[in-house]
């Protein structure tokens, strides 16, 4: 049974998932962006079988969330760069952290998100386009200019 496939659904999260929504994947990007670029190395630290490394490797390059680039030629190797589009996903790793420390971390937190200067603790908000704070309470998701007709009618008024 082939699993389907949401990249053409009109929904943000569903299409996201569709790149990344497999933890192998949030995984690899989480050790991209931590500075892991070669294939040994995303091994290693992984612990996951080749062939499955090579399939979501391959798919994050297709979905443009890392950059191929060959390092040698005799043999070929290649590693593995976080593209803009992979950067940016660096907030949505940081907002995980945040809430899997808010939830699960029973014995303590063994990794959080610190401003680089200070080493103090952040937490991940959300703000106006001019950089207001709003608090999450305050936001709610609705129809975008491109949404269907179904679209409108699921998410309401706001």
């Amino acid at each position: 049974m082939q699993r389907k496939s949401l990249v053409s659904e009109e929904c943000p999260i569903a299409r996201s998932l569709e790149r990344v929504g497999e933890w192998w994947s949030m995984l690899i990007m989480r050790d991209a962006l931590h500075g892991l670029r070669r294939f040994d190395e995303f091994s290693r630290s992984l612990g996951i079988a080749p062939n499955m490394l090579t399939r979501r490797l391959n798919g994050l390059v297709e979905a443009g969330m890392l950059e191929r680039r060959a390092y040698s030629e005799r043999p070929p190797r290649y590693e593995y760069v976080p593209t803009a589009r992979g950067e940016d996903f660096g907030m949505v790793l940081m907002s995980l952290v945040a809430w899997g420390n808010r939830h699960f971390a029973e014995e303590g937190r063994s990794v959080e998100v610190v401003q680089r200067e200070t080493g103090k603790p952040v937490q991940p908000t959300m703000a106006t386009a001019e950089g207001v704070l709003v608090p999450l309470e305050q936001c709610v998701v609705q129809a975008g200019p491109a949404a269907s007709a179904g679209m409108r009618q699921r998410l309401g008024p706001v």
